[in-house]
């Protein structure tokens, strides 16, 4: 096969976080810098803010943001911005069909074509002038209870489409990571790439075996979960902020007395539904709630999350918990905003115990991948572990003892797929470890 000659992109749009990266005919790949408010940054934000805006004739009209420039939007004006994240999950959800944002009906594909066409917009010069070839980063199993990889696919290239890409190819994430991993392999072995992102944990089984003409790569295996660190999330909500809104209470409807509707708190198990909650029908019954629950200041602060838009503070407050459980056996938990204060003190025991049941089911995908490659977990040479959620010590305590200490590997969590995806692009046989998609 003829050798590459021009650059790729490779593109790794995660559930939390976004990371483009660009290789050279040569393999000189390095990770692209998007502006944001506060400098260059290698990774943007996987939101949207739709921030309403006044222009000098004094019409209101809605002003497209991403990443940082989305969040800053939402903190300078929480009330007037519809602030989207973590959209990803909703990729390959046939129970997705639009969200409707000032009477402009918005398909998933057009979510994440406003994103892009944002990233290009921040990316500098690469960008502007893009090359033809993008691999693009997709997880093993997409989230959801009932994910349709080829809706998910369909709508990733309509998507990707609109920014010019001639030559659009799909890559799994573990394998985009394990490329990046391999670059430093002096001799052969059998890699384990565990990539855990907001909404998936996927895992791959590669063999790399040094050739005269270069690395040679074999496919071996693999499984994935939709389940990582937006699960997590909603362990620590459901257990501390959740009892705090209403849940588990009561009303008082006709004269009888009535739990308040569990699924007002499903939505806190993905950020972007708060945003359709509040949108939603439910909205007026929530209101109504407060007025007829027995606990009413709970039902209260229930509604200021929602119209107050503070699921992001909501955000960051868990975010910083996990950050500080994966270093510490206790950490107390602050969500203090508005009219609202919660606390706990939590033990890196009791969060264990929560995730107990994702954890598991992170534990069979890795036997899966195993018993798809055939082989045994003493035949894993190495293990690169990658992704935000690899920080988290249970997840890690997984790896160690299955496979020892002396096997794993990590860094560059937040780089190494977006790198290996681009590495993918250079090589001459890319049916091997990547595809197209026709509709």
């Amino acid at each position: 096969m003829k050798p590459v000659t021009h650059p790729t992109i490779g593109i790794d749009f995660g559930t939390t976080n976004t990371v483009v990266a660009i290789s050279q005919p040569g393999g000189d790949t390095h990770v692209m810098t998007l502006e944001g408010p506060e400098g260059p940054e290698k990774g943007w934000r996987s939101a949207l803010g739709f921030q309403l805006v006044h222009n000098a004739g004094g019409v209101a009209e809605r002003v497209i943001t991403a990443g940082p420039w989305a969040i800053e939007a939402y903190l300078e004006d929480p009330i007037e911005t519809r602030f989207i994240q973590s959209f990803k999950n909703f990729a390959a959800s046939s129970a997705f069909t639009e969200t409707v944002i000032d009477s402009k009906r918005y398909k998933f594909e057009d979510l994440l074509a406003a994103f892009l066409k944002q990233v290009k917009q921040y990316g500098g010069e690469a960008m502007q002038n893009l090359p033809p070839r993008v691999i693009v980063g997709r997880p093993v199993t997409f989230a959801g209870g009932n994910p349709k990889e080829g809706l998910a696919l369909e709508r990733y290239q309509a998507a990707f489409e609109q920014l010019g890409f001639e030559d659009i190819r799909y890559a799994y994430e573990p394998v985009g990571a394990a490329f990046y991993f391999a670059r430093n392999l002096t001799q052969a072995a059998t890699v384990l790439v565990a990539d855990f992102g907001g909404g998936t944990s996927d895992f791959s089984i590669i063999r790399f075996e040094p050739t005269p003409e270069g690395l040679r790569s074999t496919p071996l295996g693999r499984a994935g979960v939709g389940i990582a660190g937006d699960a997590f999330d909603y362990r620590i909500i459901d257990q501390l902020v959740s009892p705090e809104l209403g849940k588990g209470t009561e009303y008082t409807s006709l004269g009888k007395v009535l739990p308040i509707p569990q699924r007002y708190y499903t939505a806190f198990a993905k950020w972007e539904q708060l945003a359709l909650l509040r949108a939603s029908r439910d909205m007026k019954d929530i209101r109504l709630l407060v007025r007829d629950a027995e606990e009413p200041e709970k039902v209260e602060r229930l509604v200021e999350v929602l119209d107050d838009n503070h699921g992001y503070a909501l955000y960051r407050a868990v975010s910083d918990l996990k950050v500080a459980l994966s270093s510490q056996e206790s950490a107390e938990f602050v969500f203090a905003v508005g009219d609202i204060d919660i606390r706990a003190h939590v033990t890196r025991a009791d969060f264990e115990g929560w995730i107990a049941a994702d954890l598991e089911a992170m534990e069979n995908a890795v036997d899966r991948a195993l018993d798809e490659a055939a082989i045994a977990a003493d035949g894993v040479d190495r293990v690169f572990l990658t992704g935000g959620t690899s920080f988290v010590p249970a997840v890690r305590d997984i790896f160690l003892q299955r496979f020892g200490a002396e096997k794993i590997e990590s860094g560059s969590e937040f780089e190494s797929i977006a790198s290996g995806l681009a590495m993918i692009g250079q090589e001459t046989d890319l049916d091997l470890w990547s595809e197209s998609k026709s509709f």
